[in-house]
């Protein structure tokens, strides 16, 4: 294995291309060594633009280079569980875009492959190797706020193309699945639990039949989550955490600049105490850099697979509508 992980791409997925590749490119653990599509002109376009040394015109040729390390696997949601076992079985590591299964059910069988295989498995929930959220996860449960009692979350973009995958149920499209995963996974990660009871409704395409517009109450032993998610209202997100004594407020958490600082504003019972800047991080550059480091040092990676299993049952569970 070469002193940096040397990862192969699966697909030329614009959060791929636009994104999390010119992310990796400055990773220092990591490095981009190839990339495959199902058309090799693609594949060799996104290549020739990005820089990266190798093409493949399928996903098989790419998981059969010996000099590749390690998979990203952004290919639409039904295709992550079934690439991501072809790359473990093919001995490379693996990180893969969230939600990395449609089902708690599928998400079992990867991890049944991973014990078998040896290999590393992550899910890119981003936001995990974050400096900004690791400050406020480090913020909160060292009781700056008190006691941690509310999360309040909000995630909103516009898209009405019948072809885009989020519209397109059979491939795992919908509000919930796409961006409701991530109030989801960081309420769970923040407080520490699993939610003990969920409410929610739901409101689904008349055509797509993919959920548009959700609002869920995740109560946990210690306190509440309460999120709404959609995909057809306009472009937002915020969060903010309230304890018993503070409460702390986050703009653009999911998509945090990565060219410019963030904030975190923090205030108490009387009005504001201070606003924490964070330089510009690029948070694919570092969550490339945390995976690279697992498998390097054999340690856990940042967003295991049975933290991933138990979200899904978390968003299974709000796309039935709550607990009956």
């Amino acid at each position: 294995m070469s002193e940096r992980i040397r990862f192969g791409v699966l697909g030329v997925a614009n959060i791929a291309v636009k994104k999390v590749i010119p992310a990796m490119q400055k990773c220092e653990r990591a490095e981009i060594t190839a990339i495959a599509s199902r058309e090799l002109g693609k594949a060799r376009e996104a290549a020739q633009e990005l820089g990266i040394p190798k093409a493949y015109g399928s996903y098989a040729e790419l998981l059969a280079d010996p000099e590749i390390d390690a998979i990203y696997n952004p290919l639409p949601n039904h295709l992550h569980v079934p690439w991501s076992i072809k790359a473990a079985e093919a001995g490379k590591h693996v990180l893969c875009e969230k939600p990395i299964a449609l089902s708690a059910a599928e998400c079992a069988k990867l991890i049944a492959v991973r014990d078998r295989t040896g290999v590393k498995m992550a899910e890119a929930f981003m936001v995990a190797t974050q400096p900004r959220w690791l400050k406020l996860r480090e913020m909160i449960r060292a009781g700056r706020l008190g006691k941690l009692r509310s999360m309040v979350a909000h995630y909103s973009y516009f898209n009405t193309d019948p072809a885009n995958v989020r519209n397109v149920l059979e491939w795992g499209g919908g509000g919930v699945m796409d961006i409701g995963c991530y109030p989801i996974f960081f309420s769970r990660w923040i407080f520490g639990e699993e939610p003990v009871k969920v409410f929610s409704a739901v409101e689904r395409d008349p055509a797509f039949k993919t959920d548009i517009l959700t609002s869920a109450i995740l109560e946990f032993s210690s306190g509440r989550a309460i999120f709404t998610c959609g995909t057809q209202l306009v472009n937002h997100q915020i969060v903010q955490f309230l304890g018993t004594e503070g409460r702390v407020e986050m703009d653009w958490p999911m998509n945090t600049p990565p060219d410019k600082p963030s904030y975190l504003k923090i205030y108490d019972r009387a009005g504001m105490v201070e606003t924490l800047e964070f330089p510009a991080c690029d948070q694919y550059t570092t969550q490339g850099d945390a995976f690279a480091k697992a498998i390097q040092e054999n340690a856990e990676v940042p967003v295991t697979l049975e933290g991933a299993y138990k979200n899904m049952q978390v968003i299974e569970r709000v796309l039935a509508g709550g607990d009956r």
